[in-house]
């Protein structure tokens, strides 16, 4: 299979650009760097913790495994406690990632991908969203993907004020300085960006396949280490409601674990997981 180049066709580059979302990355950009100036052990600890509670407890866990593919059940409050905390990276609300997502999985790699690298891996990885082709909470688009939620008032609440966790954790960390606030915000949710942003381009680019799928996803260990796990990509696409992505025993997935630990302590129930076979297959697994 062709691995797509970073600049391909590119054709959504041709659409008009989104100013506001464009002018909110950048102002975070420059606020990452400007973290680099002020720093303090105190402040990157706290951007290292709000890195996993958002990027691998909130999206991991709960945009990712529970919400758009309800790989386990969990008591509706955590259910919300996840949500928030996946609202804190800055990729959205719930209908607009999930509904995301879902489609790309109907679609991948075909027309209809809302981030294929079979467009341009720089597409991929941040042109969707800067351009008119981006998809919002409203887009009639995706309102087809997510019947679930839309039936949920808090998930249409949160949807439509995901801004606001982020703007009050801003203020309550400005409370211990600016490094805090820099490192705890900017510099954290630029990273976790980015890592989130892989999964879309590196894991169809560059990486093995264990499994033959139609599209061109691949397992990728550096990318799972940045996202808690979401790098095994291959995996995923092969066995997409599966709450276990790290199938074998050295793939690295911190995801898995929190749900494991969630369902230690009756948190998580009807888990849906599978891994590898003595002879190589796969077999499900309900933990």
């Amino acid at each position: 299979m062709k691995v797509p180049k970073i600049f391909g066709n590119d054709r959504t580059f041709k659409q008009p650009i989104v100013w506001v979302t464009t002018l909110v990355m950048v102002a975070f950009h420059l606020g990452a760097i400007a973290a680099l100036f002020v720093f303090t052990w105190k402040a990157f600890l706290i951007a290292m913790v709000l890195w996993w509670i958002a990027g691998g407890v909130g999206i991991g866990m709960g945009y990712h495994r529970l919400l758009t593919h309800r790989g386990y059940k969990t008591p509706k409050w955590m259910e919300y406690v996840l949500t928030v905390c996946g609202t804190l990276t800055l990729e959205g609300g719930p209908i607009f990632w999930v509904a995301t997502h879902r489609m790309h999985h109907q679609n991948t790699d075909k027309e209809g991908d809302p981030h294929s690298p079979r467009d341009g891996g720089l597409w991929s990885h941040i042109g969707w969203l800067l351009t008119g082709q981006t998809m919002h909470n409203d887009a009639v688009e995706l309102m087809p993907y997510v019947s679930d939620l839309r039936k949920d008032k808090f998930h249409v609440w949160i949807s439509r004020w995901h801004w606001v966790p982020i703007t009050v954790l801003g203020a309550i960390l400005l409370a211990g300085g600016w490094s805090c606030l820099l490192w705890g915000i900017f510099f954290r949710t630029v990273i976790g960006l980015h890592s989130t942003w892989l999964v879309n381009s590196a894991t169809h680019m560059w990486g093995k396949r264990r499994f033959f799928t139609s599209d061109s996803s691949r397992n990728s260990f550096w990318v799972a280490l940045l996202t808690f796990g979401e790098g095994w990509h291959n995996n995923h696409h092969a066995h997409p409601q599966s709450a276990r992505h790290g199938l074998a025993w050295y793939e690295f997935d911190l995801n898995w674990y929190g749900i494991s630990a969630l369902r230690m302590f009756g948190l998580a129930w009807d888990v849906k997981a599978w891994k590898l076979g003595g002879g190589g297959d796969v077999v499900a697994v309900v933990p």
